[in-house]
C-alpha cells in the first residue's frame, strides 16, 4: 500500500494521540496490544531512555508525562504511513515545574492485525 498521510495506521495514530492528550486512560489502553514494546529517547543525557513491553509499564510512563501537558496543546506537524506503520511528527506544550515549553519530537507506530500498538518510538526534543 501506498504511503498516505490518511491511511489506516495514521488514523490509528491519531486517535491514540487524541486519547493520551485528553488524559483518556481508558481509551488509551485499550489501544495498546497485550505486549506493545516502547522506546522514548532523546539526545539530551540528561532525560530519561525508556524501554518496556506490556501496557502496564507503557501506562506508567505515558500517564506521567501526559499530565505535563498544557491541554490543547498537540499540534500535528506532519504524518504518513499504510496499513500498519504509521509516523507522527507533533509539538506539545510541557511544564515539568520549570515553565512551560514546546517540545516537537516524532512517534513511530506498528499496529498488529487487530489494530492495536505493537510497537512504538518515541523521540523528543526538549531545548534548553
Amino acid at each position: 500500500m501506498p504511503l498516505t498521510e490518511n491511511s489506516t495506521a495514521v488514523g490509528l495514530a491519531r486517535a491514540h494521540v487524541k486519547t493520551w492528550s485528553d488524559q483518556n486512560w481508558d481509551a488509551a489502553r485499550a489501544a495498546l496490544a497485550a505486549d506493545v514494546h516502547v522506546i522514548v529517547t532523546s539526545t539530551d543525557p540528561n532525560l530519561p531512555v525508556t524501554d518496556t513491553t506490556g501496557p502496564d509499564d507503557y501506562m506508567v510512563g505515558l500517564e506521567y508525562w501526559a499530565t505535563k501537558i498544557t491541554p490543547g496543546s498537540v499540534k500535528e506537524v506532519n504524518a504518513i504511513g499504510d496499513d500498519k506503520y504509521a509516523l507522527l511528527t507533533i509539538t506539545v506544550e510541557v511544564d515539568f515545574g520549570f515553565g512551560k515549553v514546546t517540545s516537537p519530537g516524532a512517534r513511530l507506530y506498528r499496529f498488529d492485525d487487530s489494530n492495536k500498538i505493537a510497537a512504538e518510538q518515541v523521540i523528543f526534543f526538549i531545548g534548553s
